[in-house]
């Protein structure tokens, strides 16, 4: 299960490229294991390492001032696409909580949000303020809170953003659709005893 996410405050790892899909996030090789370990290393892997796997110069992941930020700022139509959701723990294994980006393809927020990543659609505006701000001071600063929905920026303005209430609440809660079932159980019960089957299991088995 996720943990609860809580408001915090995070420098950035800059990314403002468009029309990033999950193939980049994640290639498919790494798709064959079905744990989450080490997904990390492979989070934008033909862009991090070179053909003989060492780390090329100058790529922004591998800087070692990026480790430890929790938030990626990301292009337009973030996440585009196939439906895989190792682009998400991928990001989440680097260890990103959240991602800031003016748009996201659907699929890959869905993902996301079911696995305990906040993607948060920022007005263009407010995105290009925020990566300006980023540019100029790499070091900046913002703070996410999604239990007000809001992200905080540099400069010390709130901005609003909005995200599905069911999701949000999974997400405040530290847990996922079938944590929530499973937190339900009393209730199911309940129902249960109220309505008692339709079917007559007194009947005859078929043929009987």
């Amino acid at each position: 299960m996720p943990e609860p996410l809580r408001p915090f405050t995070s420098k950035l790892v800059p990314l403002p490229v468009d029309n990033v899909d999950t193939d980049q996030i994640i290639p498919a090789r790494f798709l064959k294991g079905t744990s989450k370990a080490g997904l990390g290393e492979g989070l934008f892997a033909d862009w991090r390492y070179d053909g003989d796997g060492q780390p090329k110069e100058g790529f922004v992941l591998n800087r070692p001032e990026m480790a430890g930020r929790a938030v990626l700022l990301a292009g337009a139509n973030f996440g585009s696409g196939s439906s895989r959701e190792h682009a998400a723990w991928a990001l989440q294994a680097f260890g990103i909580k959240a991602v800031l980006a003016p748009l996201f393809a659907d699929i890959f927020r869905n993902n996301a949000l079911k696995n305990g990543l906040l993607p948060v659609e920022l007005p263009a505006a407010d995105h290009a303020e925020l990566a300006a701000a980023v540019e100029a001071d790499p070091d900046a600063e913002v703070t996410v809170d999604l239990e007000a929905e809001t992200v905080t920026l540099p400069g010390g303005r709130a901005v609003g953003f909005s995200v599905d209430p069911f999701a949000r609440q999974m997400l405040l809660d530290g847990t996922d659709e079938l944590g929530y079932l499973l937190s339900q159980g009393g209730l199911v019960a309940a129902y249960e005893d109220a309505h008692p089957s339709r079917v007559d299991t007194t009947a005859p088995a078929w043929g009987g």
